[in-house]
């Protein structure tokens, strides 16, 4: 797994597309980049793909997280100024997305929100539980990521490999790190007139499956409040999604109407060249 120790940065895919709409992607609490993996071949078809990967031992707080994402931003656009952006947060990430497009909201043409965990606060046993994780010794942290891959997806839509990647990301992460970072979801907040002058399209998608929090309830929260915003429910989907075999984000993007129609044509160009 990549290590990354100074400060945040865009973790770029193989195949550079500057000539396509920027995706910026900001990964849930192991803050690797690495596990939207099972999606990039996909999104890779209309878009320029960029992974967040927050240091390991980074504990900073939400305003200087947003700030560092805010600059990643504008330097990839000193390389195309003109390109749109699409800003997609998971989880932890989603809760950076809001914190981000609220600072910033012009840079967005449209934003994605997978099961943001801005709905922490309605798991009351989850808040209190939380709170205590400071009496947990170090090494029983490695035991419980093993009991929490059931809370965290639906591992029979799951690859082998996939579930591995997953309880890696989860180890990876030092416990003074997830002290830190579930402090900071304790004390997310957003306020609602902020989220209202949000216009442009949001996507916002929730797993049924989610044991991990209420993500439906949040989702269906949060349409009730952003303007021009649409709710998609995956009905066989946990908490990480995004890894499971069957989710395809271009997908849902494309088959709910949320791509733009340079981003489909990109797509239709992209597979006249591999059929010639």
């Amino acid at each position: 797994m990549l290590e990354v120790e100074l400060k945040p940065c865009f973790l770029t895919s193989k195949r550079i597309q500057p000539q396509y709409p920027l995706f910026v992607y900001l990964p849930g609490m192991d803050g690797t980049g690495q596990l939207l993996r099972e999606q990039t071949a996909g999104l890779e078809m209309g878009f320029d793909v960029r992974c967040l990967a927050i240091p390991r031992q980074d504990m900073t707080t939400w305003e200087v997280l947003t700030h560092n994402v805010v600059d990643l931003i504008h330097t990839e656009l000193e390389k195309n100024s003109q390109r749109p952006i699409y800003l997609c947060g998971e989880s932890f990430g989603g809760c950076l997305a809001m914190n981000v497009a609220i600072q910033a909201p012009q840079l967005f043409k449209r934003i994605i929100l997978i099961n943001p965990a801005s709905s922490f606060q309605l798991r009351p046993w989850l808040n209190w539980a939380s709170q205590l994780t400071y009496l947990v010794h170090p090494w029983l942290y490695e035991i419980g990521a093993l009991g929490l891959l059931p809370f965290l997806a639906s591992l029979q839509r799951m690859s082998r490999s996939d579930r591995q990647e997953l309880l890696k990301s989860m180890r990876s992460v030092p416990p003074e790190t997830i002290l830190w970072r579930l402090a900071l979801l304790r004390e997310f907040h957003v306020e609602e007139a902020q989220l209202r002058q949000l216009t442009q399209p949001v996507l916002l998608i929730a797993g049924l499956q989610d044991r991990l929090l209420p993500s439906v309830e949040e989702v269906r929260r949060l349409v009730n409040i952003i303007p021009n915003s649409k709710m998609v429910v995956l009905p066989e989907s946990g908490h990480a999604c995004l890894l499971e075999n069957q989710t395809n984000l271009y997908e849902i993007m494309r088959d709910n109407n949320f791509l733009e129609s340079s981003t489909v044509l990109n797509q239709v160009m992209k597979v006249g060249d591999t059929v010639r």
